[in-house]
C-alpha cells in the first residue's frame, strides 16, 4: 500500500455544512432546505437544537395527550404532533402538540406560522428542561399563542401546568395545575384523565 492510499484511508470524514452556522445565525426558512439535518431539529435563537432520544414516559404522555385532545376537538380544530411553528426569522421550535383551525391545515406543510396556534404543548424532557420551562414559552408568550401546557414527570406520574396569555402583560399566567384529571373549558371543553398513563 501506498502513503499516499494510507493518508486517504486516515482522512476523518467530512462534516456537514451546517455545523458551522452562517454569520448572524441560521433563518426559520433554512430548515427546509438543510440537507440530511437530524429529524425533530429545532431553531432557538438563530442555532440549531437536537432532540435526544425520548423516554417512554415522553412517547406515553404524547400518545395520550394527542388521542385526547382529537376527540374532544372542535370540528374547526386540528391537532397536530411534532410540527415547528415559525415565531420570527430566528426561531422556528417544534412543539410536542399544537392545536391550528382547520382551515390553515395544509398536508404538504412542513411547518405553521405562530399566529395560527391555539394551544402549544410541550412534554419536557431531561434535556429540554431548560428550554421547555423558560425560553420556550417566552417565545410562545412573544407570538401570542393563546394557551399553553407543560407537562413533567413526577414519580413516573405527569403533572400539567396550564397557561394563558395575557393581553395586558404580554406573557402568561398560570391557571392550574393538574395531577389526575386535565378538565378545561378552554380552548375547549377538555377531559382527560391522566392516569391512563399507567395503561398505555
Amino acid at each position: 500500500m501506498t502513503a499516499e492510499a494510507v493518508s486517504l484511508e486516515m482522512e476523518p470524514p467530512s462534516l456537514p455544512d451546517w455545523i458551522t452556522p452562517p454569520r448572524g445565525g441560521f433563518k426559520a426558512e433554512d430548515l427546509d432546505h438543510i440537507p440530511d439535518l437530524p429529524a425533530h431539529t429545532e431553531l432557538i435563537d438563530g442555532s440549531l437544537v437536537f432532540v435526544s432520544p425520548q423516554r417512554d414516559f415522553h412517547t406515553s404522555m404524547l400518545f395520550l395527550l394527542h388521542s385526547e385532545l382529537r376527540r374532544a376537538a372542535p370540528a374547526d380544530c386540528r391537532v397536530r404532533r411534532e410540527m415547528s411553528v415559525i415565531l420570527g426569522p430566528e426561531q422556528r421550535p417544534e412543539p410536542d402538540l399544537i392545536v391550528i383551525p382547520s382551515a390553515v391545515t395544509q398536508l404538504d406543510a412542513t411547518f405553521y406560522y405562530g399566529k395560527d396556534v391555539i394551544l402549544a404543548v410541550e412534554v419536557v424532557s431531561p434535556e429540554s428542561r431548560a428550554r421547555d420551562r423558560e425560553r420556550k414559552p417566552v417565545l410562545y408568550a412573544k407570538a401570542g399563542i393563546p394557551h399553553f401546557w407543560r407537562v413533567e414527570e413526577a414519580k413516573e406520574k405527569p403533572i400539567v401546568y396550564v397557561y394563558e396569555f395575557d393581553k395586558v402583560t404580554d406573557s402568561y399566567v398560570a391557571t392550574g395545575i393538574f395531577r389526575d384529571r386535565l378538565k378545561l373549558t378552554v380552548p375547549f371543553d377538555i377531559d382527560i384523565d391522566l392516569t391512563e398513563i399507567e395503561r398505555i
